[in-house]
């Protein structure tokens, strides 16, 4: 289908990464780097001769162990070989890094201040060795040195729409180009690998269609959905027979999911609702919700999972897709504010299967009742959406977006990509039911 024309897409990226203009760091900006879009990419961060120092023995002992080649400035190597990491501005590098630690080692992709024939490559491996790659002490000290999580990014309810702005209103035609024709933005399940992106749609029917079998969704269902997407789900539970209500914050999607579904002919079947998952009222037979509960962040977990307790009928089913962490890195890092934070994904965070389990047992009658795991899966999504991205750069020029948001768009998707490969993360489909239902 022909995606429509969002209305501003070229003003969007100039949220990305925007501090106030008096907690900017005033040197000369990088060449090529808007500095009124981008001013922490622009400019070098202030930090000490001292944290930066540190910071460079710490990185430099940490690449010396692992499985990769750590180039700098094109002469001096670290590593034990592997992918190919080149460092080519050393200095400024670890600088980003000491003021900022992770959130500095993305920016400093960003600003072209090192880069990877394989990047993918290079970041699973950084992935697979996470727990390790900063020492044990300075681990439980994670609280001293690493910046925290910003107050005006809790997804209170005043707060949540602006997050899911930040992101899903950046403009429809960006995600068309690079997602397939059911704008799909969720891990796809296909039959084998490696995957090609003409299977894609067919993949993420796949994963649809069991979400409904989980959730029992067929002729007369009344299904509450929670994060509409751009309507794919809502459109295949229509087509079984279903009453669909399906929230979203994004003015963006519930516009193009609007148009999808009149296009459909399922505009009684279907009501897309502006519309936060806190105020939703009635009772269903079925709940689903797609990768959103990472978008809820950790103090509103309990509310989350007592609102699809509290719309579900008697004898229902709720469907989860969550994309998982492990708990010891989720416990660790969880007031810890990220690049991911920062750049794509305000106020998210990820759960681990143990605190869904915790959550549920401690404040609802919810239990876990089948689980299936799909990690492998995501990753080969995720380096599709990658290629293609890529491989149409112009066309994300031609939107308005510049190169240092396609710097930062390919690192979050080889960085997924990564966490995925490593066994890092990991996407779970879950049936819940409440704990008297058998």
């Amino acid at each position: 289908m022909k995606v429509p024309t969002s209305p501003n897409p070229p003003a969007a990226p100039a949220r990305s990464g925007t501090i106030p203009a008096q907690a900017r760091p005033a040197t000369v900006p990088f060449a090529g780097v808007d500095a009124d879009r981008w001013p922490d990419i622009a400019a070098q961060p202030a930090a000490s001769g001292l944290r930066t120092a540190v910071a460079e023995r710490l990185v430099r002992h940490a690449l010396s162990r692992l499985p990769l080649r750590a180039r700098l400035a094109g002469r001096d190597s670290i590593g034990l070989g592997g992918p190919l990491m080149e460092i080519r501005r050393p200095d400024a590098f670890f600088r980003r890094i000491g003021a900022g630690g992770l959130i500095g080692f993305g920016e400093s992709y960003m600003a072209g201040e090192w880069d990877s024939p394989d990047l993918v490559g290079v970041l699973t491996v950084l992935a697979g060795h996470a727990a390790g790659l900063v020492p044990a002490p300075l681990q439980k000290l994670r609280k001293v040195w690493a910046p925290r999580q910003p107050a005006a990014q809790a997804n209170t309810p005043e707060n949540s729409r602006d997050n899911i702005s930040h992101h899903y209103d950046l403009s429809n035609d960006l995600f068309a180009l690079f997602l397939d024709d059911t704008l799909t933005y969720s891990s796809a399940v296909f039959r084998g690998f490696p995957a090609e992106h003409d299977l894609l749609p067919a993949a993420q029917h796949r994963k649809i269609d069991l979400l409904l079998d989980m959730a029992g969704v067929g002729e007369g269902t009344e299904l509450l959905e929670i994060g509409t997407g751009w309507g794919e789900l809502a459109l295949r539970a229509a087509a079984r027979g279903a009453r669909v209500t399906t929230l979203t914050l994004s003015r963006e999607q519930r516009e193009l999911a609007r148009g999808r579904i009149r296009e459909a002919g399922q505009e009684d079947r279907i009501d897309v609702r502006l519309c936060d998952y806190r105020d939703v009222t009635g009772t269903y037979d079925a709940v689903v919700s797609v990768e959103m509960i990472e978008a809820v962040g950790e103090e509103f977990w309990p509310v989350y999972f007592r609102t699809l307790e509290r719309c579900l009928a008697p004898g229902g089913r709720i469907a989860l897709q969550a994309i998982t962490m492990p708990d010891d890195r989720m416990l660790a890092s969880r007031s810890t504010y990220t690049w991911i934070q920062k750049y794509i994904f305000p106020g998210g965070l990820l759960p681990s299967t143990e605190a869904v389990e915790r959550v549920t047992t401690a404040h609802t009658g919810l239990r876990t009742r089948q689980r299936s795991t799909y990690g492998m899966h995501y990753a080969e999504t995720l380096r599709l959406w990658r290629e293609r991205f890529e491989e149409r750069a112009a066309q994300v020029d031609a939107l308005g977006f510049d190169a240092t948001f396609r710097r930062m768009w390919t690192f979050y998707l080889a960085y997924s990509e990564a966490g995925f490969r490593s066994g890092y993360l990991d996407v779970q489909q879950l049936l819940l039911t409440r704990e008297d239902t058998a």
